[in-house]
């Protein structure tokens, strides 16, 4: 999974999940390609109100 930095306003409701993947860093919201398993997982896609995470 990863983030459209244009459409995410980072509201942060992805870090409430708490997906280890999914992190922030300097005001920023990324994904760690490393730690995600979205060939399985897709909550944080399903929960974004901007759907700014795909694959």
């Amino acid at each position: 999974r990863a983030i459209n930095t244009e459409r995410c306003n980072q509201c942060g409701i992805c870090l409430l999940i708490g997906c280890p993947a999914i992190q922030s860093e300097n005001r920023q919201i990324y994904i760690d390609p490393t730690l995600c398993v979205g060939d399985i997982c897709t909550i944080c896609q399903q929960i974004c109100p901007r759907q700014a995470i795909g694959p």
